[in-house]
């Protein structure tokens, strides 16, 4: 057993102790809303209003637009390194940029030299405006969406959910992939309050928002 592994099961075993005598805990109350009952189209346009609080950039695109509209994106940021989870759509990267794909794990070098990165995500809730990703399809591994400055990110409205619970619920089934929450570009604050963008990950979220379902076969649109 390694050093890291022995410490690791001391202290589980100290706190397995500490506890040793403990009572039962409380049963939790599950009487809050689970489910929202609101219209798809209020809760779009709640997701929107809240990216934009959060200093985001939305595009809302057809799934036909889409390829253009990342095109676009890139364009006005003037990117020419573009990185990209490896199962991202060919049509979804532009010619006209240096794609790169995360095959054998880019360097942080690599990733601090880029302009931006291209994902998808696993859901998104209106209610806090926030952008989940799991590293499931489209997305990568996590050290691509924090290293790059800028994240344009492609959510489709049907990964739209209404509030907390129901995006918790929906990421329950794989608990075991590593969970990041966007809520806007990454900022902090000082003692004073004075507020500093792209400290933990990039300064700029633009989310291209698309209207159509997801409509993907084996990578391909339709």
């Amino acid at each position: 057993m390694s050093a890291a592994a022995a410490a690791k099961s001391a202290i589980l075993r100290a706190v397995q102790d500490a506890v040793a005598g403990a009572p039962d805990a409380a049963p939790i109350s599950r009487d809050y809303s689970q489910r929202d009952e609101r219209s798809h189209t209020t809760v779009i346009e709640e997701f929107i209003d809240r990216l934009q609080d959060y200093k985001a950039h939305v595009e809302r695109v057809e799934v036909r637009g889409l390829s253009s509209c990342i095109a676009d994106a890139c364009n006005r940021y003037g990117v020419q390194r573009l990185v990209a989870p490896v199962d991202v759509p060919p049509e979804w990267t532009p010619s006209e940029v240096e794609v790169l794909r995360d095959v054998a794990q880019l360097s942080l070098a690599e990733l601090d030299g880029s302009d931006a990165v291209l994902t998808g995500c696993a859901l998104a809730i209106a209610q806090t405006g926030t952008i989940v990703l799991d590293g499931g399809a489209r997305q990568g591994r996590r050290a691509l969406s924090l290293v790059p400055d800028r994240h344009i990110c492609v959510v489709f409205e049907d990964q739209v959910l209404g509030i907390v619970p129901e995006g918790i619920a929906r990421l329950s089934a794989s608990p075991e992939r590593p969970i990041t929450f966007i809520s806007g570009p990454s900022a902090t604050s000082d003692i004073e309050l004075s507020r500093v963008e792209g400290v933990h990950g990039p300064r700029m979220l633009h989310v291209i928002l698309v209207e159509s379902p997801l409509a993907y076969s084996e990578g391909k649109l339709e």
